[in-house]
């Protein structure tokens, strides 16, 4: 897993998004006391101890109505928290769910029992779940901010550990399901929703990618910054134009480890596109808007 930070320090990150197993398994082994320590010197070295994020196995459907696969969800979670504890990862950030065959009223009141059953497990852990916010597709939950807090309110009347809930903001995903981000002016007002909904304040981690698909297309396919329909374009003027810009230069999320989903390729020269979908983002920082305000 240093690997992870070796590589993050060379391309000039400052955080990383990494999965503490093999995400395609539902077991895991122990973690290797010497991989473990290896992270652990990593993260003290960059001090990133406070802002590093695992994203959950995608197996994990807290919804479900089927109760073997939502207990052994349950149990996978568990894992997930304990791993994130052993390693000082902060942040853990997780899909709310699918209902399936059930109702989303039915899927929402399973996941927040599920977390009454995880908090209880992974008693003391200083681990946030963050729950993302997705396009909403067939009968995944999570898609309108208006579900996301009711969710986390369910999870805290069962579970009365606020602390240890909070929010993924996903541009792309935000984007695609509804929320147009293509506008910096559009994007500034969707930030507002959510603050106004779910409250910036719990928004703990956020991944900064442009959507392959159109607003309210319900389509999960990440593209580089500029390259999809938020950006609408890698020159310096469609960037500043966009959702990216708000993101960017927004107040509340200035601390907030922002975290680029998209693809791991390099350009016709051979650099990394990390390095280049970086470099268009902090250019955008300090830009003002239209009327002068930051």
């Amino acid at each position: 897993m240093v690997n992870a930070l070796t590589e993050a320090e060379a391309l000039k990150l400052d955080t990383v998004q990494v999965f503490t197993k093999n995400q395609q398994q539902w077991k895991a082994k122990p973690l290797d006391p010497v991989a473990k320590a290896d992270w652990l010197n990593g993260l003290k070295r960059l001090g990133w101890q406070d802002r590093t994020t695992s994203h959950a196995s995608y197996l994990i459907n807290l919804a479900s109505p089927d109760d073997e696969l939502w207990n052994k969800s349950i149990d996978l979670m568990t894992i997930e928290v304990e791993r994130c504890a052993e390693l000082s990862i902060p942040y853990l950030v997780h899909h709310p769910g699918a209902y399936t065959t059930s109702d989303a009223e039915s899927g929402l009141a399973r996941i927040a029992e599920a977390y009454r059953h995880l908090f209880k497990r992974t008693k003391g852990a200083k681990v946030v779940c963050c729950l993302e916010n997705t396009v909403g597709s067939g009968s995944n939950l999570g898609r309108t901010f208006e579900e996301l807090a009711d969710l986390r309110a369910r999870i805290i009347d069962l579970t009365g550990e606020p602390e240890r809930v909070g929010f993924c903001f996903d541009t792309c995903h935000a984007h695609a399901g509804g929320y147009d981000f293509s506008s910096r002016d559009g994007a500034d007002a969707v930030l507002d929703e959510f603050d106004q909904t779910c409250g910036l304040a719990h928004l703990k981690v956020a991944h900064i990618n442009d959507s392959l698909g159109g607003v309210g297309s319900r389509k999960d396919r990440h593209a580089h910054i500029g390259e999809g329909d938020i950006g609408r374009g890698t020159s310096a003027k469609a960037l500043r134009a966009s959702g990216f810009a708000a993101i960017a230069n927004r107040p509340e999320l200035a601390g907030v480890p922002k975290v680029l989903e998209t693809p791991k390729t390099k350009n016709e020269a051979g650099t990394p596109m990390d390095t280049i979908n970086l470099g268009r983002l902090k250019r955008l920082v300090g830009v003002p808007t239209a009327s002068g305000a930051r």
